[in-house]
């Protein structure tokens, strides 16, 4: 089952970095952006947390997206050894496209699966986060 969802994590980042080349974004910060869209400013040890990555890798991508405009970095008023990531004007722009582009994907993948199979999807899933 989890070289399945290998192979699946691949191909779905294979087809976001397709349908969304223009904006030239690597498959790390189409997930970083992705998890940013909501809107929601994060410290790194939560963006980390929500996109899987290492908090030593997410600094490189974090430095990318900065360099870019798409995000900043600012000290955090309650923990000032920390810093929050947010989404600057450009950047929210940004991650509303990858937004749309995962919303369509997972509809298009999706569509012909019942709610039990997605019920039972969502289980493993869940399962696979707790474990690791």
């Amino acid at each position: 089952m989890l070289l399945a969802l290998q192979r699946a994590t691949h191909r779905t980042l294979q087809a976001l970095s397709g349908e969304l080349a223009e904006l030239k974004l690597s498959a790390s910060e189409i997930n970083v952006l992705g998890n940013l869209a909501d809107g929601r400013p994060r410290s790194v040890r939560e963006l980390s947390r929500d996109t899987g990555t290492r908090a030593t890798t997410l600094t490189g991508i974090l430095d990318r997206l900065e360099r870019r405009a798409l995000l900043s970095r600012e000290l955090d008023a309650q923990d000032r050894r920390s810093f929050r990531i947010a989404l600057t004007d450009q950047g929210r722009e940004a991650a509303g496209t990858v937004h749309a582009a995962i919303v369509e994907l997972e509809r298009h993948a999706l569509a012909g699966l019942s709610d039990q199979e997605l019920a039972s999807y969502r289980a493993v899933v869940a399962a696979l986060q707790e474990v690791f």
